[in-house]
């Protein structure tokens, strides 16, 4: 399945039904009078959130979508049908924004959520509504209203517990697939991940989402690379896991913490703000001793230790999910409205059995 993080559609909530003009015509009864009904209420175009969603590829090809006018009203007094709601089914996180693309109108974040992103229109009024004591055989009725119309923009932000961040080529999907069950695309060249990448963690019985974002490089919250586009994944995560290259000399090292950081400060949006685990990564390829300067090297720059780990090689990985679960456990405490994914949603796109998944728990503890 492609992964497409926004798209742009026509929605159109359906018309009302026009109100009817008619009288009751009934044998040995002269004046029967007017017993035209109301037309039916046009049907809504909602758009509602769902667990088993993680792309907006559904509305590549098809942009346009109309609700069911409202049937017209009846003689005896009959109202017409309601037309039909359409409901467009979105994952979670999505994000509606008016033609302009910078209005927000609503934020999905809770599957089952639902927002009606244009109302059908009012159905008309019969001639039996217009009845009065100096009007007694009206022959007047009202049309439906339209229903609403607009172009909306569909922006997804996946919501993930941690967000992977690093320059090209630190590992990063070769760390999601060594902890989780995804499988992404792993190259020894830059950029192979072009496309957000979701797994499940599980440590101690605490399962928790992660997602691979594309790597970061100078000039990503201006567009450059891949990084601007993709950034905006990071803004529903609650813990950031950076992942530094350990391959590289110290001073290279620090550069490309700097140049990470630099980029999430620029961006806004409170990533800056985030908590950060820093993982240094490639240890098997570098000395105890040298792992011990760079490790000094980001300890001076970031203010906290540097975890030593290797996904190639599995090294460190236990201390690196424990110390993940733990700040993931901490911000929930601190902010319990935060956003919290869903483990067993990712975990069909994984493709495992829900009887092969391990037990959810409620909170961690080392």
């Amino acid at each position: 399945m492609k992964f497409l993080d926004q798209a742009k559609l026509y929605v159109k909530a359906g018309d009302g039904g026009p109100g009817c003009v008619g009288f009751r015509r009934e044998k040995f009864i002269e004046y029967g009078g007017p017993d035209g009904g109301n037309g039916g209420h046009g049907g809504n175009v909602v758009l509602q959130a769902t667990h088993n969603l993680n792309t907006l590829v559904d509305y590549r090809y098809k942009q346009h979508f109309r609700a069911k006018r409202g049937v017209q009203g009846m003689g005896q007094n009959r109202t017409g049908a309601a037309g039909d709601d359409i409901i467009l089914k979105v994952p979670v996180g999505t994000q509606v924004f008016a033609e302009d693309n910078e209005t927000l109108l609503y934020d999905l974040t809770r599957a089952g959520e639902q927002f009606v992103v244009a109302r059908g229109g009012e159905g008309g009024l019969g001639n039996a509504h217009f009845k009065s004591s100096t009007n007694r055989a009206p022959r007047k009725s009202t049309p439906g209203e339209p229903g609403e119309e607009l172009t909306i923009w569909l922006r997804l932000k996946l919501i993930a517990d941690v967000g992977i961040i690093g320059l090209p080529n630190a590992g990063k999907s070769t760390f999601l697939a060594t902890v989780t069950s995804a499988r992404p695309k792993i190259g020894n060249y830059p950029f192979t991940t072009i496309n957000p990448q979701l797994g499940v963690a599980e440590i101690d019985g605490y399962e928790f989402v992660i997602a691979d974002l594309p790597g970061l490089i100078e000039g990503a919250h201006e567009g450059v690379g891949l990084g601007d586009r993709f950034l905006g994944h990071a803004e529903r995560c609650s813990v950031l896991l950076h992942l530094v290259d350990g391959g590289m000399s110290p001073k290279d090292i620090a550069k490309a913490y700097a140049t990470v950081r630099n980029e999430i400060t620029a961006y806004g949006h409170g990533l800056d703000a985030k908590r950060e685990i820093i993982g240094l990564n490639k240890v098997d390829l570098m000395s105890s001793g040298d792992m011990e300067r760079k490790r000094r090297v980001l300890a001076e720059l970031a203010g906290v230790t540097a975890l030593p780990l290797s996904g190639e090689q599995g090294v460190g990985i236990t201390e690196i999910l424990r110390a993940l679960a733990q700040a993931i456990d901490e911000v929930r405490r601190e902010n319990p409205l935060s956003y919290h994914a869903d483990p067993q949603s990712v975990r069909e796109t994984e493709g495992l059995a829900d009887e092969d998944a391990p037990p959810t728990s409620k909170g961690w503890s080392p």
